[in-house]
């Protein structure tokens, strides 16, 4: 493991900015757009995309290069001094990670302490997408891919609700004289909310579970159809999880590994054929049963209930979301890469809680916790 305080790009500006092509199973985002590829030439960036990054996207090596930016080979763009992606280090670009690298992408290490401890050996400084945090507590790069994951999650429940996919046959909406699904939903943040809001919108019956009655109070002029937003409680998820024909896990804790809220016992109350859709299996997941699955094959069967997990759900519409995250990301990758790391911070305070390793040590409490390691202040960590 590189020592604390190792060499690290801190004060300089970044001239070189990468951006490999996904290789996570079934990824087809990338996480830069030519429109952000131009903004960065034009401000004297030499930006570096490996060839055939955008193509899952919809977008063309031709479209890259028309905007000034150079078509490289995987390790071309990987040497660049800050490497920017949509998804985790995958083991094969672990040999890639070192010391004077600033990695920005999403990480959710608590779910894959395996790149943690890559990172730390390498002492790469890595800044998460996901543990980017405003002072009103919100998410900025995570929202985006939230609020698609949400509505995915209802579109993709009410799929494979359809008896031709595995479930009971029912119609979210339900008919004249029929009663509609019955969907809950646990945790009424951005995935929870869009997820609620597309379920109601197809006339399912919906109840949204959350914590805090604040945020209950937020949405509650918004809400719309069947939709009831309750107090959650380990006796309330009790009680509305076996009769519910769709279940969809939408807590997220910063950086952390999400709390299992729906135990095995409890799924195997479901009635057989209904879904669990878990969104936050990024972070380890929220339902006992749940394990990671793929876009290849999305889904598995525990205790005769389909259970829908796949790790990287945004990825379904790489269209929409690159578009979608390239509008979030583009001004953090901006003055990171044209002031460094030091004036960026200062400039976006939100950074310093973005700032996940460096030098070989962790710079996130919640992450720290999760792979078991003391933390060290953010700030002591810039020093």
């Amino acid at each position: 493991m590189a020592a604390p305080g190792s060499a690290a790009p801190l004060a300089s500006p970044m001239a070189s900015i990468g951006v490999p092509k996904e290789i996570k199973r079934d990824e087809q985002r990338v996480a830069l757009t030519p429109d952000g590829a131009r903004e960065l030439v034009s401000q004297g960036m030499e930006v570096r995309i490996e060839a055939g990054a955008g193509l899952g996207a919809g977008i063309g090596d031709n479209d890259y290069a028309a905007v000034g930016a150079q078509l490289v080979s995987r390790e071309d763009a990987w040497a660049a001094h800050l490497v920017v992606k949509v998804k985790e280090p995958q083991p094969e670009e672990f040999a890639f990670l070192r010391p004077d690298l600033v990695l920005f992408t999403y990480l959710h290490l608590a779910a894959y302490p395996d790149v943690g401890q890559a990172l730390l050996e390498a002492g790469t400084t890595a800044v998460a997408y996901e543990t980017v945090q405003l002072d009103d507590g919100s998410l900025p790069l995570l929202a985006p891919m939230s609020e698609i994951a949400g509505r995915l999650a209802a579109q993709v429940g009410s799929y494979l609700l359809e008896k031709p996919h595995g479930g009971r046959g029912v119609l979210m909406g339900g008919c004249t004289g029929v009663r509609p699904a019955r969907v809950v939903v646990l945790g009424a943040g951005s995935v929870g909310w869009n997820a609620a809001r597309i379920a109601a919108a197809m006339d399912a019956e919906v109840f949204l579970l959350d914590r805090s009655p604040q945020r209950l109070r937020q949405l509650e002029a918004d809400r719309r159809g069947r939709l009831v937003s309750l107090v959650s409680s380990s006796s309330l998820i009790e009680r509305l999880v076996p009769g519910a024909d769709l279940v969809i896990g939408a807590v997220l804790t910063p950086g952390g590994r999400a709390p299992t809220l729906v135990s095995e016992a409890l799924v195997a109350q479901m009635k057989p054929g209904s879904v669990v859709v878990d969104v936050a299996i990024d972070q380890g997941g929220c339902i006992a049963t749940s394990r990671e699955t793929t876009h290849t094959e999305p889904t598995f069967s525990a205790h005769g209930v389909q259970h829908y997990a796949v790790g990287n759900m945004p990825g379904a519409v790489p269209f929409t979301s690159t578009e979608a995250l390239m509008s979030v990301t583009l001004p953090y990758i901006l003055v990171m890469a044209g002031r460094g790391l030091t004036e960026a911070f200062t400039d976006r305070p939100e950074l310093v809680s973005g700032l996940n390793t460096i030098g070989g040590a962790v710079c996130h409490p919640g992450v720290a916790k999760a792979l078991g390691v003391q933390p060290r202040h953010p700030m002591a960590c810039l020093r």
